[in-house]
Order: structure tokens, then sequence, then C-alpha cells
């Protein structure tokens, strides 16, 4: 019991949940953005009482237009809000942490066989000329 203790007191394991929790509190708030406000909104500019009602019968069958439009509106917002407050920072803060120094050359080229040789050589192994200090 002691080390699933540990499990669930460990930081990633709480900031996942904390994360989850305010993910869903989220999506709800942008569902009800786009359902109570942009909907409506969409809906006066091409004269229809609600928006999310616009549908249409194919065979019998009821295709919910209008929602799937609230549905697909609420995901871009989310994927939006996800992209630049999640992604774009962390990937900034990645970068800048990974930043290494330039490898130093432990070779260079022999300028009589274009060999290439360790750096503090004097003579080339492969043609034996003198090298410039």
């Amino acid at each position: 019991m002691e080390g699933f203790k540990q499990f669930l007191l460990r930081g990633n394991v709480v900031d996942m949940a904390v994360g989850i929790v305010i993910g869903a509190a989220f999506g709800t708030v942008v569902t009800s953005f786009v359902k109570d406000l942009l909907t409506p909104l969409l809906a006066a500019t091409i004269h229809a009482p609600d928006f999310s009602r616009i549908a249409f019968e194919l065979n019998g069958s009821k295709l919910l237009i209008g929602e799937f439009v609230n549905a697909f509106v609420s995901f871009l917002i989310i994927a939006a809000a996800v992209y630049f407050a999640v992604v774009l920072p962390v990937n900034a803060l990645v970068a800048r942490t990974s930043r290494q120094p330039p490898a130093v050359p432990t070779t260079k080229k022999c300028p009589e066989c274009i060999s290439d040789i360790p750096i503090q050589a004097k003579k080339c192994a492969f043609c034996t000329s003198t090298l410039p200090a």
C-alpha cells in the first residue's frame, strides 16, 4: 500500500489529474461559448432561429449539420487554445534548454591529400606531408 501511496502523491500523477480536470472544465466553457454565443450569432446572420437545429433528411435519416458544426467549432477552439497555450511554450522551453554548444572539431583535412587527420597531428598519416602549424 505504501508504494501505491507514493505513486499517487508523485508530482506527475497529481499534475496530470489537475490537467484533466481543468481541461474538462475548459471544454465545457468552450462548448457553452459555441452553443450559447457563437451559434446564435451565426443563426442571426443566416436568418435561422437555431443554427444547431439545422438538419436535413436523407432516406429517413436525420443529419444534424448544426450540431456537427457546433462540435467542430468547439474542437477547433480547444485545439487552438491547447496549441498556443501549451504546445508552443513547451516547445520553446525544450528548444531553449536543449541547446548545446557546438562540438569542438577533433579532426582537420590534410591540405595535400584531403584526408581526415587528428587536429594535433604534425604529419599526415596517409601522405606523410608535413602540416603547417
